[in-house]
């Protein structure tokens, strides 16, 4: 019955969107986070931007229209985000990405990859590397385990939103090797779920 349920909740973006925001007292911190470290509005404002795993595109407002691309696996986030959003997004698996080399400045992962296993995530971190600009960043944030054990609406939320690979910081850090080198690194809360954030800078390959 539960299972039932979460699928169905999954199927339909707007309660998806509901559900997340809920949780995560309205995106607050990860709208801080975007603003502050990859600053899309400011600066170079030629440099492209890559949402992986855009979902139902929560966080397009965040960057220049003209300037971002996003993807999903899930074909019925793309169409929710592209009508609701005018997003440019399509549907993709994050292994194989459709995109030239060196074609972005800046990549966002918004907790995705505590949905993949460890061989997934080190075949994307090879792509991400291919199409990432040699002095492009990566803003990273993945659940990790809740840290409080008084925090049962954290526990909760890991298990509603099934997310089967939630790993330790040092684990992430480990599969994004030897593409990426962490430029810094912390743990924050957001609502109810215990996050790690990631800035990383492409290493060059020997």
């Amino acid at each position: 019955m539960i299972q039932e349920l979460l699928n169905m909740v999954a199927r339909q973006p707007v309660l998806w969107n509901i559900f997340r925001s809920i949780a995560e007292f309205g995106f607050v911190a990860d709208y801080q986070l975007i603003e502050r470290e990859l600053q899309p509005f400011g600066g170079d404002q030629t440099r492209r931007f890559l949402d992986y795993g855009s979902g139902t595109g929560q966080f397009a407002r965040s960057f220049p229209a003209e300037r971002y691309v996003g993807f999903d696996i899930a074909p019925h986030y793309v169409r929710y985000a592209r009508k609701r959003y005018g997003s440019a997004v399509s549907v993709m698996s994050g292994d194989q990405l459709g995109y030239t080399d060196a074609c972005f400045d800046a990549v966002l992962i918004m907790g995705v990859f505590h949905h993949l296993d460890d061989a997934f995530v080190q075949r994307a971190a090879a792509e991400l590397h291919r199409v990432l600009r040699k002095d492009g960043t990566i803003l990273m944030v993945e659940d990790i385990p809740t840290q409080n054990r008084w925090n049962v609406f954290g526990r909760a939320m890991h298990w509603l939103d099934r997310g089967d690979n939630i790993r330790s910081v040092s684990h992430y850090q480990r599969l994004m090797e030897p593409y990426f080198r962490i430029e810094r690194s912390n743990t924050l809360v957001s609502g109810v779920c215990d996050l790690v954030v990631y800035v990383l800078r492409r290493n060059e390959m020997a």
